[in-house]
């Protein structure tokens, strides 16, 4: 049983002293052009795979039904580090909520007439800085007897 093995180590030395082989027929040269086009076709799948996750989740959290459509936020501002008061429409009423991590609470329900027109200086949503101001007016009249 070892007389094989012995047999074929002078063969192995043999082969190993003389190189490796070269192939007898290399194969063609590899093309630059086909890999760019190759890299770029990818590139294109992946960006196309992107825009499709992003208008698939845009459609999936599309509000659905009317609910959605007549709710609509018109201003908030930030009374403390995580707690905001946030003013929304819905329908015919306005809310005004009290927003804070893990609770929301209705502080005031108005028509949606009592809001001031969207031309004064104190429309909420307008880009102006006096909604704090609007609120404490708001909340007053709502204590008034």
């Amino acid at each position: 049983m070892a007389l094989p093995l012995l047999s074929a180590v002078p063969a192995v030395l043999a082969a190993e002293a003389t190189g490796p082989a070269a192939p007898a027929n290399p194969g063609p040269a590899p093309d630059f052009a086909a890999g760019l086009g190759q890299m770029a076709f990818g590139l294109a799948v992946v960006i196309a795979l992107l825009f499709g996750c992003l208008w698939a989740i845009k459609r999936l959290s599309a509000p659905r039904g009317t609910a959605g459509a007549a709710m609509k936020v018109l201003g908030a501002v930030a009374v403390g580090p995580r707690e905001r008061v946030v003013l929304v429409r819905l329908g015919d009423k306005v809310l005004v909520l009290g927003v804070a991590p893990g609770n929301v609470q209705t502080l005031h329900v108005m028509d949606t007439d009592e809001l001031p027109a969207p031309g004064g200086s104190v429309a909420p949503g307008s880009g102006d800085k006096n909604f704090p101001g609007w609120l404490r007016q708001a909340m007053e009249r709502r204590n008034a007897p």
